[in-house]
């Protein structure tokens, strides 16, 4: 009679969650950047290397970085098109065509 040998497995600690990481950094850059690091961590505490956690900490920490200087130029435009809306104005208080209103100093 043969001895019926377990097959190893394929995976290891982590690697799954890497991928899920990796994958969810394209989307969602901070929280792919967590899931990266955790399923980073986890192969790591198994003695594997984790390649797709390792790019989706890469890519989650650059787009987590364009989306903050996205953000700031955005603000940064709204702020400039407001002022622009004054250029030429006297002091005070006028109605957009969209009905806001805005105060020019």
């Amino acid at each position: 009679m043969s001895e019926v040998k377990q097959p190893t497995p394929d995976t290891y600690p982590g690697k799954t969650l890497g991928i899920v990481g990796l994958i969810v950094s394209f989307f969602a850059s901070l929280i792919g950047l967590i899931i990266s690091i955790i399923a980073f961590n986890q192969s790591k505490a198994a003695g594997y290397k984790n390649t797709p956690a390792k790019v989706g900490i890469i890519l989650g920490i650059i787009f987590l970085i364009l989306g903050i200087i996205g953000v700031i130029i955005g603000i940064t435009l709204g702020v400039a098109g407001v002022n622009s809306l004054c250029d030429g104005l006297d002091a005070g208080t006028y109605e957009t065509t969209t009905g806001e209103a805005v105060t020019c100093d």
